[in-house]
């Protein structure tokens, strides 16, 4: 069971739109679908995505791809962003997958172009693109040819998602434990974080030899740092490591 954490010791920046500008409001008044919080305090390093399209269950429309793509490109040049959460502001639902009723109005060449967008999207952000990987090719084959719908449990037990928690009042424990799980993620070294998500992620899409040789490329990246320094001063002096992301 998930206990929310006491307020106090959440601080939070407000939402705003990927889109935003200090100097200028915008002439649309329309509701941004994709909005962004960091969070402060201890959670400081903590960056939070909100999906924020209830009248379409947050499914993947022109605007809502736009929206997260431009909140995507202004968090990677962020510095100060350690870990990054998806999260819904639909209760009940994360998100409905494909618009379909907005790709019935496009015509063939804009359903091609808006596909090739949502496989940019979701190399970006390293979701199911690579199914095949986690399931094998035949069960991988079975779910795509029977358009199978997964609940949590099932997901949990083919390997596609890593936890599942049962839901409490606020219908929020999902987030909950994504926020657990970012606070563990927090305090490690940022660099080496990156370089070894970077390792495994292309890794993945070679044979060993090329993997290990991967690998190698991204911890020489590392040794030069301050924080490779820090980690081994602080496991010498028994104590936390303070690292800086450099």
């Amino acid at each position: 069971m998930l206990r929310a954490l006491p307020s106090a010791l959440r601080l939070w920046r407000p939402w705003r739109s990927p889109g935003a500008r200090d100097c200028a409001s915008s002439a649309s008044t329309r509701t941004p679908e994709i909005l962004v919080q960091a969070l402060t305090g201890p959670d400081q390093g903590i960056t939070e995505i909100l999906m924020n399209r209830p009248h379409a269950r947050n499914a993947l429309g022109n605007v809502f791809v736009s929206e997260l793509l431009e909140a995507l490109a202004q968090l990677r040049e962020n510095q100060q962003v350690r870990v990054l959460i998806f999260r819904s502001g639909v209760k009940g639902v994360f998100c409905a997958g494909a618009d379909l009723k907005e790709r019935e109005r496009m015509t063939a060449e804009e359903v091609g172009f808006f596909v090739q967008r949502l496989r940019g999207l979701m190399s970006e952000i390293g979701g199911t693109q690579r199914l095949p990987r986690c399931l094998g090719v035949a069960l991988a084959k079975e779910l795509i040819f029977t358009g199978r719908r997964l609940d949590g449990m099932q997901a949990h037990q083919l390997g596609l998602v890593n936890h599942t928690v049962a839901q409490n009042e606020e219908g929020n424990a999902a987030y909950h434990r994504a926020l657990a799980l970012a606070q563990e993620i927090l305090p490690q070294a940022p660099i080496a974080v990156r370089l070894g998500k970077v390792a495994i992620d292309r890794g993945m899409e070679v044979d060993i030899a090329s993997g290990m040789a991967i690998e190698h490329m991204c911890y020489a990246q590392n040794i030069p740092t301050q924080d490779r320094l820090e980690g081994m001063a602080a496991f010498r002096e028994k104590r936390p490591p303070k690292f800086v992301g450099k």
